[in-house]
């Protein structure tokens, strides 16, 4: 039965520029989302930058302009990047937006409410890209013999000393590991639910949620001076697009079933600060958490720091926006760390799509033409591609489920396979036009119209195109499953259009 699908990408820190590790988040949330839509689910997809803290205002000072004219201007980098990609988000969200500085302090003013914050002088070592403090035990030595080097940027901390609000995490270990008890599948994979286990068994203590050396944040409306620390702040936009703080009765139809899609970098926040925060303010943690690890060039994660940054715009001026988005989603499987070269994704492109999808639109759309005067037979009934394509759809279905495009595409391109191996065994474009012809013709055009459904969450352009050319009205993206999935759906007597290379094959590099 369709029902509420909200899905979330973390929101962009706007010190940085879109690269393809945010485009892989915010790909994947986006494939969900248009698949959740083919089921006819109520969907609500939230992306967003996170656009206070200190790294802002030391950047935008850097530059001359004022905090907020630097957020501006790098946030709209977001905006055109996914833009350029196809993403389908239900809202854009800014943590300058005036319903979210409501929701932060709502949020917040009830956590102190319940007895969970207090003031007290703090110092210790800070990381300004992290915007975290770190114990001298979590950093790399400093070859230069200076202050210890964070292990995600690789550059010394700062040390900081101001009177801050802390949160009382250490009151929430027990009420955390009976949550995780309770709810053994909300963080996903498995391996990534034990990692935050860890963290919480060894033991959490109090942490700092509020600044004085900055005003680039949301004011704490209980002690002017303060303004909240940025990823208490930020976390909180989850809570603010689906009406924390101003529209009681949507956040109750939304929260807490949620699906945030995240990088593991990030996952002491979500799965062990965020669940904590809303248990104090008497909210049900997240219902669903999944963690993915990171795009590496050159067995590196991508930094400015590092200098090895791959920009989305690269990529789909020579791959285009099908390619890019199916490289990542079929050949960068969720969960794990997967490592990005030009080569692989030449090599996935020719393979997949060239030569597979775009290759079964172009013998079909050929011999009909020669064949079949240009008009598209129906399927046979009891094809032997039917029960193929019942099985596909069975475990597209269930991996998109379980946040796994990559093998809900295997499951897809293996009725490519199996069309494109029953047309080499038949050899329809030798055939005498006839019955014969016709059944084979017709199964693989309904292959092409389950294909165009099945895979129009990672191409949302050559499928609809390849739905144009072989007769059919509307959309692909505008069916509805698991009706639209049943074997025969082709009706048979559509004009088959043929045209240029769906996807034209791309030379490697010599």
């Amino acid at each position: 039965m369709p029902g509420r699908f909200f899905l979330t990408t973390p929101i962009y820190y706007v010190n940085d520029v879109p690269h393809i590790g945010h485009a892989y988040t915010t790909v994947t949330a986006d494939a969900l989302a248009r698949w959740h839509r083919l089921l006819g689910d109520d969907v609500f997809f939230l992306t967003g930058t996170d656009e206070h803290g200190l790294k802002v205002a030391r950047s935008a000072e850097a530059l001359g302009r004022t905090p907020q004219e630097h957020a501006d201007q790098t946030s709209a980098r977001f905006a055109e990047a996914w833009e350029l990609l196809d993403i389908s988000h239900d809202r854009f969200i800014r943590t300058t937006d005036p319903d979210h500085h409501a929701a932060v302090q709502a949020m917040l003013q009830r956590i102190k409410d319940n007895g969970h914050l207090y003031k007290e002088t703090y110092a210790g070592w800070y990381c300004v890209p992290c915007e975290a403090y770190y114990e001298p035990d979590d950093l790399d030595p400093n070859p230069d013999g200076g202050p210890g080097l964070c292990k995600i940027h690789g550059r010394p901390v700062e040390w900081f000393e101001e009177d801050n609000w802390f949160f009382r995490l250490s009151a929430f270990e027990q009420p955390l590991l009976d949550w995780y008890e309770r709810c053994p599948d909300a963080v996903a994979p498995a391996g990534k639910r034990n990692e935050a286990l860890g963290l919480i068994k060894g033991g959490l203590k109090d942490i700092s949620i509020t600044r004085t050396s900055i005003d680039w944040g949301v004011p704490v409306p209980w002690d002017p001076g303060h303004v909240f620390y940025v990823w208490y702040d930020a976390l909180i936009n989850y809570a603010t697009a689906v009406g924390y703080g101003t529209d009681p009765e949507r956040f109750a139809a939304w929260w807490p079933h949620v699906h945030h899609l995240l990088a593991k970098d990030i996952l002491r926040f979500h799965c062990v600060y965020w669940p904590a925060m809303l248990l104090a303010a008497g909210e049900a943690p997240p219902a669903h958490l999944n963690v993915h690890g990171y795009l590496l060039v050159g067995g590196e994660k991508m930094s400015k720091t590092r200098l090895n940054q791959i920009f989305p715009a690269d990529l789909v001026e020579e791959f285009g926006v099908d390619g890019f988005r199916f490289h990542f989603l079929r050949h960068a499987p969720f969960g794990p760390d997967g490592d990005v070269s030009y080569e692989g994704i030449v090599a996935g492109y020719n393979a997949d799509l060239a030569n597979n999808f775009g290759n079964l639109l172009s013998r079909v759309a050929t011999v009909v033409a020669k064949k079949c005067d240009g008009i598209g037979p129906a399927p046979r009934p009891d094809s032997p591609l039917a029960a193929v394509a019942a099985e596909a759809y069975a475990e597209a279905a269930a991996a998109w489920e379980a946040v796994q495009p990559s093998v809900a595409l295997d499951a897809t391109w293996r009725l490519i396979r199996e069309a494109n191996a029953l047309l080499e065994a038949t050899e329809p474009w030798k055939a005498e036009p006839g019955p014969e012809v016709d059944a084979v013709l017709g199964d693989a055009l309904e292959v092409l119209r389950l294909v165009c459904i099945l895979a129009s969450p990672a191409l949302t352009r050559a499928t609809v195109e390849a739905w144009r050319r072989i007769g059919l009205e509307g959309r692909p993206d505008e069916q509805r499953l698991p009706d639209a999935a049943a074997w025969g759906g082709y009706p048979g007597g559509l004009p088959v259009e043929k045209g240029g290379p769906l996807f034209p094959r791309i030379k490697p590099a010599a």
